[in-house]
């Protein structure tokens, strides 16, 4: 047996028992954990694979760093070839790849994908080292440096060995190499060529070897990991309703997550596969904020307390063998700082499940009580009368005793249209007066509707957020109960958090209805001609996807739709529809308190609109949002640039002559 294949068995057979016995470890908690069925809908998983790892469609949003990676990984599928052939001639003298094209057009891809890869690198050295996007902040910056190098080092050396073996002549393979025979050409000029350079292709050849065992060696416990578990983790996204959470079992003695050993499988591969590119961090409203929340270095610190548990990776075990979770490795202010807006899940290009886990942990800390007294105040009042105002029952339908006409009792008589009005819009007193502009114009418009009065209580929405798993379910039940015994078509909301509650988490309940956002059947209402406008309103306004509405329940059309009716102009802001920013209230992160906040993500939304320089009015259509960010218009002081309009009232202004003329 030649001494190249001796020496090549030796080093390999050394890095692939060093390296499995390094993935064993890190693969054995895996193996170990809950389970979680994430083996349904295969063709779909398969075409998420095609979409998000072939096609680039997340990393792309951002279009520099999309296309280095772009670069770089399509240059290592087609590069992939030349490791099999460096490692078939080296075990096999006289393996070849001619056969299927190695001496003519893989020749050709390997040269060109050479040239692009380490274009890709370098652009990627400038993204990291110059121009250094906030984003990166917290990542680790050596892990990322010695990654780049032994890329560098695959690909450089394999387009030396080629360069060298053009040079040393005979190379059949010559003409199809443009790079490699430029180099060559180049190297020539210096003596480096026929007998001389035949000494040079065969050390770049064992330096490129090198490298290769030495990549497959370091990364199992580098952030660069991902290479090869971010195909199975897009594989086994999460293919469940954006807006239902996975159920708590409230028969077992404990709920939620206070270890990091009883997350399940998928969300153990979640830890594996970030690639700490901070897509994530750079989205969080929380993290803008300044509060202590980043959703990469949550993952980070997850994934570092797992590592802890099992002493892999340097990592190693505390003296009595166990770190916290909460309150050690994960601070228990940075949960509560999330405001499950998801848009940390809508950008990450691997489909990390960031909320589900902020949610099962914060389900342990409200077992545990360790909470601050405004939300248990909240988590009270919802618990004795249904709404977290501290008011009756009997007054919640209160609002409607100055309408001058009577809105149907749903549980008195069949109706088309059932009414869930919500907490916001039935008890704040800034919203009341936008919930009768609905009344008056559904009722103007001769919709069948009506409402539940006092037996209507809190969706639990933002109660589940929040952790109370056991109250979400009460509130639940009775919604149901009531709902059980009237007659209806569909449900119609105008708060987007009751709209995902009773459409989407009531349904692992068992109850299933057909629900509508009010700017849907204001929609159907304009195009039917049961609404007509007196004419143009003639102002330009800007758009706030409200989360809940949005991206969890995809309803982005229809508020434009019903402004384009209205022949108002809408000037987008730069961050809209999926990509939208979170107003700070979700999560029930509207009965905390913010104080030490740098600046709400409300304040923060509403400079984006003003700087836009045209726009008179900022719509929403969700009641928290109402509330937010007329408040945040107040604190800014900018009353005389921008006006917080709901879209209800866009449309009661369109309907009457008088309000269309003064605009």
């Amino acid at each position: 047996m030649p001494a190249k294949t001796i020496v090549l068995a030796i080093l390999t057979a050394a890095t692939l028992t060093w390296s499995g016995y390094r993935f064993y470890r890190l693969l054995r908690p895996i193996f170990r954990s809950p389970w979680e069925n994430r083996f349904d809908r295969i063709p779909l998983r398969l075409w998420g694979l095609v979409t998000n790892i072939g096609f680039h469609t997340r990393l792309l949003k951002i279009k520099y760093s999309g296309l280095l990676h772009l670069m770089i990984f399509s240059g290592f599928v087609i590069l992939f070839t030349g490791i099999v052939q460096a490692f078939g001639e080296g075990f096999f003298p006289g393996f070849s790849l001619a056969p299927i094209g190695g001496h003519t057009w893989i020749a050709l891809a390997q040269d060109l994908f050479d040239v692009i890869v380490m274009l890709g690198l370098a652009m990627a050295a400038v993204n990291r080292y110059i121009v250094k996007p906030a984003r990166f902040k917290g990542s680790n910056e050596r892990d990322a440096t010695i990654v780049l190098l032994l890329i560098f080092a695959v690909v450089f050396d394999m387009l030396m060995q080629n360069t060298f073996r053009v040079a040393s002549g005979g190379d059949p393979s010559a003409t199809w190499r443009p790079a490699s025979s430029a180099l060559a050409g180049f190297f020539a000029l210096f003596g480096l060529h026929g007998a001389a350079a035949r000494p040079l292709a065969e050390v770049f050849y064992w330096t490129h070897v090198l490298a290769i065992l030495g990549f497959l060696a370091y990364i199992p416990t580098s952030k660069h990991l991902h290479i090869f578990v971010g195909i199975p983790n897009v594989f086994f996204r999460d293919l469940s309703l954006k807006g239902a959470l996975p159920k708590a079992d409230l028969s077992k003695p404990s709920i939620g997550i206070k270890d990091v050993e009883q997350l399940g499988w998928k969300q153990k591969l979640d830890l594996y596969a970030c690639t700490e590119c901070g897509r994530c961090q750079d989205v969080c409203p929380a993290h803008a904020a300044g509060q202590p929340l980043s959703p990469k270095l949550l993952i980070m610190d997850l994934r570092d307390a797992l590592l802890d548990e099992e002493g892999i990776g340097g990592h190693r075990k505390l003296g009595n063998g166990h770190r916290p979770l909460l309150g050690g490795s994960i601070q228990d202010e940075t949960l509560w700082a999330c405001t499950t807006c998801r848009a940390c899940m809508e950008v990450c290009p691997l489909h990390i499940e960031h909320v589900p886990k902020i949610v099962d942990m914060r389900r342990q800390l409200v077992e545990q009580g360790r909470m601050e007294p405004k939300l248990q105040d909240a988590l009270a009042s919802l618990a004795q009368h249904g709404n977290a105002f501290n008011q009756s029952e009997r007054m919640r339908a209160r609002w409607t005793k100055d309408l001058g006409f009577p809105i149907k009792d749903a549980r008195k008589e069949p109706v088309d249209v059932l009414w869930f009005v919500g907490d916001f819009a039935s008890y704040d007193p800034r919203v009341q007066r936008l919930t009768q502009s609905v009344a008056r114009v559904l009722h103007e418009a001769r919709v069948d509707f009506g409402i539940l009065y006092d037996s209507e209580r809190n969706s639990g929405n933002d109660v589940r957020r929040v952790g109370e798993e056991g109250l979400f379910e009460m509130l639940a039940q009775h919604n149901m109960d009531v709902l059980s015994k009237c007659s209806f078509k569909r449900i119609m909301t105008t708060d987007p958090h009751s709209l995902n509650a009773l459409g989407q988490d009531y349904q692992a309940l068992g109850a299933k209805y057909k629900m509508v956002h009010y700017t849907q059947l204001l929609l159907e209402l304009l195009e039917s001609g049961a609404l007509e406008p007196a004419g143009p309103i003639g102002k330009v306004a800007t758009y706030h996807d409200p989360c809940y509405l949005g991206r969890y329940n995809g309803g982005f059309d229809a508020p434009r739709q019903v402004m384009k009716k209205l022949m108002v102009h809408v000037h987008e802001m730069g961050r809209c529809r999926e990509n939208s920013f979170c107003c700070g209230a979700g999560g029930g992160r509207i009965w905390m308190d913010d104080t030490g906040i740098k600046e709400r993500p409300s304040e923060n939304r509403i400079k984006e609109a003003v700087a836009l320089g045209d726009a008179s009015y900022f719509v929403v259509a969700c009641p928290k949002d109402v509330v937010m960010y007329t408040a945040a218009v107040q604190s800014l002081g900018m009353e005389d640039r921008i006006e917080v309009k709901d879209i209800i009232e866009l449309v009661e202004m369109a309907l009457d002559p008088h309000l269309v003329a003064v605009g």
